[in-house]
């Protein structure tokens, strides 16, 4: 039981069991949350975000678009993360390209309302990436380039993240409607408000 880290009362380094299950848990509730997005045609901030437009504006298939994008961002991943995250974010990004191929053919969804697509899927991804962030681990992209940014110039890494993530949601104006665009933004507040109030490491002891 300790190998796996039940009942540990002080700080401990997860187990390869451990982070194993954590990025495999995390992926999959994000590739869910991504699913009702895509059933909606809603679209949200990040690298994710830059996948969808491809998806929606050019027929490019989601999960190959998600994994492209991510490539030039595991350099800056090594240099500020350092290798094991680096390799933890590829395997995340890797599986969820996958899933989201994989995962029409094992659940169909029928019809889902914009705004509570927009609501559960936020919330959905959000609950996956805390899991990967837990584990060390990410979905890549964005948020590791904002944390360059604010080593390399002084940047606050928070507010070049939001910048990036309205200019994204600003495009989806010109292949999406408003009313679309708009639930896409309470998704979008969903996602982060979720990770701004439990993403907190002093309330966290593993590492």
């Amino acid at each position: 039981m300790p190998k796996i880290g039940l009942w540990n009362t002080a700080p401990t380094k997860h187990s390869l069991f451990e982070d194993v299950q954590g990025v495999f848990t995390g992926t999959v509730l994000a590739a869910l949350g991504v699913m009702l997005l895509t059933k909606a045609g809603l679209v949200t901030g990040g690298v994710t975000g830059m996948a969808f437009l491809l998806h929606y504006a050019f027929g490019w298939s989601f999960g190959l678009g998600f994994f492209l994008i991510n490539l030039p961002f595991y350099y800056l991943a090594y240099v500020r993360m350092g290798r094991a995250f680096t390799l933890k974010t590829f395997a995340s990004v890797a599986l969820l390209s996958l899933l989201t191929q994989v995962q029409p053919k094992l659940l169909e969804i029928g019809y889902i309302n914009p705004v509570w697509a927009a609501v559960l899927g936020g919330l959905l991804i959000g609950m996956g990436m805390l899991a990967l962030f837990r584990h060390r681990a990410s979905l890549g992209g964005i948020g590791i380039l904002a944390l360059y940014l604010q080593d390399r110039f002084g940047w606050r890494a928070g507010l070049v993240q939001l910048a990036i993530d309205l200019c994204i949601l600003a495009m989806a104006f010109f292949v999406k409607s408003p009313v679309i665009v708009a639930c896409s933004v309470l998704g979008a507040l969903a996602l982060n408000f979720f990770i701004a109030v439990n993403h907190r490491t002093d309330r966290y002891i593993a590492m």
